[in-house]
């Protein structure tokens, strides 16, 4: 009974190693191609080990591309800007649907839940003219608005699962004491729900990271382009790539989000599973 449970472990490693080795193999790929020369990385049939390591790739980003550093600190403006909106809004929304029940919460869930469901392209050319009438196109004000409102419906109800998770009888006890609902909210619920608001902050700073259709569709000044938008329009040619300098780049536009998962990872999980048990 021991060895089979032995060798069905060994074997449950195995597969998650080799599950492991699928999914990361891209990511390694794109790793050894950003230390090759680009006449290496046309070769064919390709070499998976660089036949010469080099970081000239390296050195052009930094000395000959200042166009990326500038799609870099847009990008990092943008999603900062929407992760701090979004755990606002989320904040008083999540905590109005888990207090404040009425007959329209499940409407509410039910169209919050449903506006998850639509592709992105689906609502571009209704977002574009609305932006234009508000005279918002083309600004990284109009970009930043837009990708909250994407990420809202989800943001709201995962801090709503967090509120949920409090309970009520400690709001009560702060108000007897003389606390108001927004003393009570910021002093006493909040401190407890702080995993949450990481979550939902964390959450929003990558998915805005990895935007495309939003940035490209309502930005076209170059120098107001985010990472992957300018990336993909300045870099990636129509006859050629440079394929080590593009593999260099997505290396170095993937480090933060690298970083920022790799510290607060705990907090992503809690708040994705966050509600997923009742009990």
């Amino acid at each position: 009974m021991k060895a089979k449970k032995r060798v069905f472990q060994v074997l449950r490693i195995l597969l998650l190693i080799l599950i492991l080795g699928f999914l990361l193999f891209p990511i390694l790929w794109v790793l050894l191609t950003s230390f090759k020369s680009n006449m290496e990385a046309y070769q064919f049939p390709p070499s998976f080990w660089p036949k010469e390591f080099t970081i000239q790739s390296y050195i052009d980003l930094y000395q000959k591309n200042n166009e990326f550093f500038i799609y870099y600190r847009n990008n990092f403006i943008v999603s900062g800007a929407t992760a701090a909106l979004s755990c606002i809004i989320a904040i008083f929304g999540g905590y109005a649907l888990s207090r404040f029940h009425f007959r329209w919460n499940i409407a509410i869930l039910a169209i919050f839940t449903s506006a998850q469901m639509f592709p992105v392209i689906s609502r571009l050319i209704s977002l574009y003219k609305i932006m234009k009438d508000v005279s918002l196109l083309n600004t990284m004000t109009g970009l930043i608005w837009a990708l909250t409102a994407a990420i809202l419906p989800f943001s709201i109800m995962l801090m709503s699962s967090f509120f949920d998770g409090v309970p009520k009888a400690i709001e009560e006890s702060a108000q007897i004491d003389g606390a108001g609902r927004f003393g009570t909210l910021f002093k006493v619920v909040m401190p407890l729900v702080k995993p949450g608001i990481l979550a939902v902050g964390i959450y929003s700073f990558l998915i805005t990271w990895d935007d495309y259709l939003h940035s490209t569709t309502l930005i076209q000044t170059d120098g107001l382009r985010t990472l992957s938008a300018g990336v993909a329009l300045r870099y990636l040619g129509e006859l050629s790539y440079d394929w080590s300098l593009i593999n260099t780049i997505s290396i170095v536009g993937t480090l933060p989000m690298i970083f920022l998962f790799f510290f607060f990872q705990r907090y992503m999980i809690s708040g994705l599973v966050a509600g997923a048990v009742k009990g």
